[in-house]
């Protein structure tokens, strides 16, 4: 039996609950939320996990830990659950954007003997990027399209008018960096796309609100050693967050199971 710990009670923690609920393999042992958010987190997790707000307060016997709570919840939680010997695994990919905290966790994973890893999440072929990179790769470009009201919240409002769109607009050009800087809740796919890859200052990121689109688009465009790589994705949200996807989700909840299975892909 796995037993994990979970950051965050929103929509991607709400379907990773049902998920492993599913599966004999793994236990919820506790959730980790904010100070004033307990009865929130209840009510996605149940009366059956322990709520906590700090990982010191966690049933021992901890093997691993999940973060779907976004760049806060990993920069509050993450050094200290890599330090008390906990792996743990993100879909936060951007939060890694800020190097000062890259470095924090990095040293919390050496001194614990532990390893963050990062979830594919909304997009595929990170394992061809990370291969790839071994060759050699020349350049890395990331196209992010969603209609406006995956845009909502972000800084996308600051240079468009989402509510008044009438046709396709790039609202950001530039580094996977700046990007995941920008747009902690919308642009992890690009962090994660820039870590597998080239790094965060030389992958290339565009990103678009559509008004003819239903679904988020992801678009990863590579050249090197290997060849040449396209790879394109369509992706629904989670009904009850337009800017969660659900591929992330699943992403989140299979990280999790692979850790529990003897043979995985």
């Amino acid at each position: 039996m796995l037993d994990i710990a979970l950051i965050g009670h929103g929509a991607i923690a709400g379907f990773v609950v049902k998920t492993l609920r599913g599966h004999d393999a793994v236990r919820i042992a506790c959730a980790l939320c904010r100070p004033g958010r307990e009865d929130a987190a209840r009510d996605v997790f149940g009366p059956e996990t322990k709520i906590v707000t700090d990982i010191a307060d966690a049933p021992p016997g901890l093997a691993l830990a999940l973060d779907c709570a976004g760049h806060a919840g990993l920069a509050r939680h993450g050094a200290e659950i890599l330090s008390r010997g906990i792996d743990l695994i993100t879909v936060s990919s951007g939060a890694l954007a800020d190097a000062a905290l890259a470095g924090e966790l990095d040293a919390a994973a050496r001194a614990g003997r532990t390893r963050l890893q990062i979830a594919p999440g909304a997009v595929g072929a990170i394992d061809a990027l990370g291969a790839a990179q071994l060759g050699g790769l020349d350049e890395v470009t990331y196209v992010g399209r969603k209609p406006p009201a995956g845009w909502k919240g972000s800084a996308a409002e600051d240079v468009l008018d989402l509510d008044g769109l009438e046709a396709a607009a790039v609202h950001f050009e530039g580094s996977a960096r700046d990007a995941a800087l920008k747009y902690p809740k919308n642009a992890n796919v690009a962090a994660t796309i820039a870590l597998a890859g080239i790094g965060l200052d030389a992958t290339r990121v565009q990103l678009i609100a559509d008004p003819d689109v239903t679904r988020n688009g992801h678009e990863i465009r590579a050249t090197g050693a290997f060849g040449a790589l396209t790879f394109k994705v369509e992706g629904s949200t989670l009904p009850e967050s337009p800017r969660s996807s659900a591929l992330a989700a699943m992403s989140a909840a299979k990280a999790v199971l692979d850790r529990a299975s003897s043979i995985f892909c």
